[in-house]
């Protein structure tokens, strides 16, 4: 950790693309006269969008796995829903994307020409500038910065979890959901679970007192390990990076930050969102110590402690060869919660309610809620869930980095940006293991 990073601003962030964008500008598709042909927006909630037609212009930023699949629930949940630009670092990653989608059932809905495949650091604000929608599934390092561009610019946002990795990202995040109140402009999570009809009747019978009173937590995500690409020779340690950026804390925050969140989120559904007051907690590298995984940690436990003594218990771990559990539990009075399975049950292991309905895949709701608000022009904003739960991930992996007892005050007032010092693409230095310490507190 350098502590002389403690005080690197957003702006910082935004310099970073602006270089950056300079040094890949060979690569980029970018044709200026084409976007001085493409209608801009200014009223999306009047019903008229791209040109004063019905059509809404879709566009994705982060083209992975993620990314394609969310762009294809996009086009599923609107007919008149059309993919006219997509950007990302790289190339091959929007190639495959939009090859992927031309294969897909919505194949007649992505209209996609050269003169919108954007590629670079600066693609982003690329496809912000020629669409309405934007779906936003970069890593979660950029997510702050590209999300004030989108709603500055008046655009609706799908956005991928987490939505930060530091409390300056979250802060950013914050005045970012604000803003897009003040426009009336929808902003929907990743965050895929709240919209399961499953998970919503459970957390409903669970906050009308099923269970009784909330007593304990436990939450689990112990899986295998994940992709990861080896480097090639031709590569600079900032492609090597990008290309792996599920290891590199200042890209990911870390996995208990990236994928972990899924069951912190259910945690802070429990609680119906009221923070925790501290954490404590352990991790390490066990199995993945070579250095094609960057830096981050394949195991946490981390303790949540909240009002009125109820104790959240947090665990997840990456690690091929063991045992996989993925679940959640409530503990309460009355009896305990199968989160999961959606099933209630008293102290004597009875089953008293179990949901027995059929839930619509949850990646399509998310998009069928979304579109549906912005055509209504009753906007959704999931700023306040995304970002705390974001928030819980982060305190916990600087919990497990420090050893110390981190209290939710710290954690928010933190001033530790995880943003490397430097960015030159093709020269950045492997960075430092990021490891935020007492110094990055208020």
């Amino acid at each position: 950790m350098n502590p002389n990073r403690s005080q690197t601003s957003n702006t910082t962030r935004r310099e970073f693309i602006k270089t950056g964008s300079a040094a890949v500008a060979a690569v980029s598709t970018l044709s200026s006269a084409a976007l001085a042909r493409t209608p801009q927006t200014t009223a999306l909630q009047s019903g008229l969008f791209a040109g004063g037609t019905d059509v809404i212009r879709v566009g994705l930023i982060g083209c992975g796995g993620r990314g394609t699949g969310a762009a294809a629930q996009a086009l599923s949940a609107d007919p008149n829903a059309k993919l006219v630009a997509m950007g990302d670092a790289f190339y091959d990653h929007l190639d495959k994307s939009h090859k992927n989608l031309k294969k897909n059932p919505v194949a007649k809905q992505v209209q996609v020409d050269a003169d919108h495949k954007f590629v670079g650091f600066d693609a982003y604000q690329k496809v912000i500038d020629c669409v309405d929608v934007v779906l936003l599934t970069t890593p979660p390092h950029f997510r702050p910065m590209q999300m004030r561009a989108a709603i500055e610019a008046g655009k609706h946002v799908f956005a991928e979890k987490p939505v930060a990795v530091d409390a300056p990202g979250v802060r950013s995040i914050l005045e970012t959901c604000k803003l897009a109140k003040e426009k009336n402009l929808s902003i929907v999570s990743g965050l895929c679970w709240r919209y399961h009809q499953g998970m919503r009747e459970t957390f409903k019978q669970i906050h009308d007192g099923a269970a009784g009173d909330v007593m304990a937590i436990q939450c689990s995500y112990n899986t295998r390990g994940l992709w990861m690409f080896k480097r090639e020779p031709e590569w600079s340690d900032m492609e090597w990076q990008l290309r792996n950026w599920l290891y590199f804390t200042w890209l990911s925050g870390d996995f208990n930050n990236e994928q972990h969140v899924h069951s912190l989120d259910k945690m802070a559904w429990t609680m119906k969102d009221q923070t925790p007051i501290s954490c404590s907690g352990t991790g390490g590298r066990q199995t993945r110590t070579g250095k094609d995984y960057g830096h981050i940690y394949d195991h946490f436990a981390i303790a949540y402690e909240y009002p009125n003594g109820v104790k959240g218990f947090s665990r997840c771990r990456q690690q091929d060869g063991c045992a996989v559990d993925v679940s959640d539990h409530v503990f309460g009075t009355k009896g305990r919660v199968d989160v999961f399975k959606h099933r209630i049950y008293n102290p004597k292991g009875e089953k008293t309610w179990q949901f027995r309905g059929k839930s619509k895949n949850m990646y399509q709701v998310e998009h069928d809620e979304f579109f549906e608000s912005i055509r209504s022009g009753k906007p959704i904003n999931n700023g306040e869930y995304m970002t705390k739960s974001t928030m819980l991930a982060i305190m916990g992996r600087m919990a497990a980095y420090t050893g110390k007892t981190i209290t939710w005050e710290m954690a928010m007032n933190s001033t530790e940006d995880l943003t490397p010092a430097s960015y030159e693409w093709g020269s950045l230095p492997v960075p430092p293991v990021a490891m935020p310490g007492v110094t990055a507190f208020k």
